[in-house]
């Protein structure tokens, strides 16, 4: 923020802090109309998902809110961060994030004082899955009237029944990635209880005597004539065509008394090097091409989150705080709207305009401050003054605590306490 206030005509770099963490203005209501815009942008004619995905943030230290060592799945790894989960409006390459949930660890919320601190709503501190998350942003869209004709989401939300079972039963339409160890029936399993024998408790735990298969078994021994080649979207180098198996399949956990029957979609490369497998409850009678490009139309979600991490500040924010890390996601909502919007209005005569593309015209057209030889050297001590500040706190506040620590009776010290 300093060095925007350096560059922002009229800007002052404690205001735009004052703004992202103290202000209170509701993030929600901002996320809301730009999930009422972007619906509006979109338009009704062409089909469009909501698109679950979750995005992390390596973050430093334990004091910024929900901070933890967990898995980020950006950087491929379980490391210190956090982990927001967002809702993403897709319409083939029209695309734009309308929700985002930050995911608060479980030893987060089993933390009141740390929650306090951190500025966590009283209500927030309740543990959520990400699913949980997920399936609140799916209910929140519909209640706030927003328009789509599926949910999607990656294998992370297709690791067991919970997700799908949860939008099966919402009404909604979905099409979700699975892995390739995920076991699929062929027919019916048909679970039931095994008969008690002697005078042990009574089973609970459900069998069957189907066998089941890995879905990356059951899609090899599919015949080649269940394929389809089929054109999915075009691309900068053409046309991508892909080949199409769609099966209905039985899904089921040993804890539930009963089947689900969904369909499978399977689609491969031409050189058959990748495969992408997911469940979808759609209408038998769907055609494999709406299915195909339903499946894949991630594709255009990960990349819009390249758009926010690179040209839209999504991942360059430095707050500790609940209210300023919604502010800041909401302001990146509100910037990747009006990306989209641009690139609508110019499609005509700039198709190939990219978020980059306006990010670079509005970093030279943009009215900028008018800095001389005395500002940047004011600027500069300035920042190292607040530097110096903050050196000196952190050091006042290392000794308290070994003064502290010092001041502890021995017994103490050698318990550990």
């Amino acid at each position: 923020m300093e060095k925007m206030s350096e560059v922002v005509p009229g800007a002052d770099a404690r205001n735009l802090q004052q703004f992202l963490t103290h202000s209170k203005w509701d993030h929600r209501e901002v996320m809301d109309q730009v999930a009422h815009d972007v619906c509006e942008e979109l338009g009704t004619r062409k089909p469009c998902g909501l698109i679950i995905d979750e995005s992390s943030f390596e973050k430093q230290g334990k004091h910024s809110v929900g901070v933890a060592r967990q898995w980020l799945g950006r950087f491929g790894k379980v490391d210190n961060g956090q982990v927001g989960v967002f809702g993403v409006l897709a319409s083939e390459k029209r695309v734009a994030a309308i929700d985002a949930r930050l995911y608060l660890p479980e030893k987060w919320c089993d933390d009141a004082d740390r929650c306090e601190e951190a500025g966590v709503p009283q209500e927030e501190q309740l543990f959520r899955t990400k699913i949980e998350l997920a399936l609140e942003i799916v209910e929140h869209a519909r209640k706030q009237g927003v328009r789509f004709d599926w949910v999607g989401a990656d294998a992370g939300y297709g690791k067991g029944l919970v997700f799908i079972d949860a939008l099966h039963e919402l009404g909604e339409t979905f099409m979700v990635d699975i892995h390739s160890d995920f076991s699929v029936y062929e027919e019916n399993p048909a679970p039931y209880l095994p008969r008690k024998s002697g005078r042990g408790r009574a089973p609970i735990r459900y069998k069957s005597k189907v066998q089941s298969k890995k879905a990356v078994d059951y899609v090899a021994s599919l015949a080649p004539s269940s394929w389809n080649r089929i054109q999915v979207r075009n691309t900068t180098r053409g046309p991508m065509h892909l080949e199409v198996a769609v099966k209905s399949v039985f899904v089921w956990e040993t804890n539930k008394e009963s089947a689900h029957e969904y369909l499978l979609v399977a689609s491969r490369s031409l050189d058959q090097q990748e495969l992408k497998i997911s469940l979808s409850n759609a209408e038998k009678s769907t055609p494999r091409k709406k299915l195909a490009f339903m499946q894949r139309q991630r594709f255009w979600v990960e990349r819009t989150f390249e758009d926010g991490k690179s040209e839209c500040g999504m991942s360059d924010y430095q707050c500790r705080k609940w209210a300023a890390w919604h502010h800041h996601m909401a302001l990146v909502m509100m910037t990747m709207l009006f990306m989209l919007k641009e690139r609508a209005l110019q499609k005509d005569s700039r198709p190939l305009l990219s978020a980059a593309d306006i990010e670079e015209l509005l970093a030279k057209f943009l009215p900028r401050r008018d800095v001389s030889s005395e500002d940047i050297i004011r600027n500069l001590n300035e920042r190292h003054r607040r530097r110096q500040n903050a050196i000196d706190s952190h050091t006042k506040s290392t000794r308290r605590k070994i003064r502290k620590i010092k001041r502890k009776p021995r017994s103490q010290k050698q318990s550990g306490k």
